[in-house]
């Protein structure tokens, strides 16, 4: 049986400068419903990304900013900086691991700039939404087999 990740949900404390930060980043509003209630939930999708992220109030009883690692993929990571920096994102430089594989927690390990052999998997960088949820992008080129 197939089980695909559909929903991540993102801890926030303004809802609407949420709404607005991921509106600003050019990703795909779903849906903004209210229940008159207190209940709210918006939802946006990345583009070219089947799994959406949602926030909003009682959503989550998750501490506001305590999402890290949420991991975007992209095939060109330096054009990637360049779009986010161009709407205003405050975005890391582009980095790679001094140990040649996956990224370390924080900024630990971090070397300035692409991997020097462009190796798919191996460059990334960062960003976080109002509230501190962390991002990261990570350049993928050529898939490993069964992906």
């Amino acid at each position: 049986m197939d089980m695909k990740l559909e929903v991540v949900v993102v801890p926030v404390t303004d809802v609407d400068r949420a709404k607005a930060f991921y509106e600003r980043l050019g990703w795909r509003l779903d849906a903004d419903f209210a229940d008159g209630e207190g209940f709210r939930v918006v939802q946006f999708t990345p583009p070219g990304s089947p799994c959406s992220v949602i926030f909003g109030t009682r959503v989550s009883a998750a501490p506001p900013g305590s999402s890290e690692g949420l991991h975007l993929v992209v095939s060109d990571i330096e054009a990637a900086r360049a779009g986010l920096a161009g709407r205003g994102v405050e975005v890391s430089e582009v980095f790679h691991d001094a140990g040649g594989v996956f990224h370390r927690a924080g900024t630990e390990g971090r070397v300035p700039g692409p991997d020097p052999e462009r190796g798919s998997y191996s460059s990334f960088l960062s960003f976080s939404d109002p509230d501190g949820n962390g991002w990261v992008l990570q350049e993928i080129t050529t898939r490993l087999p069964g992906r």
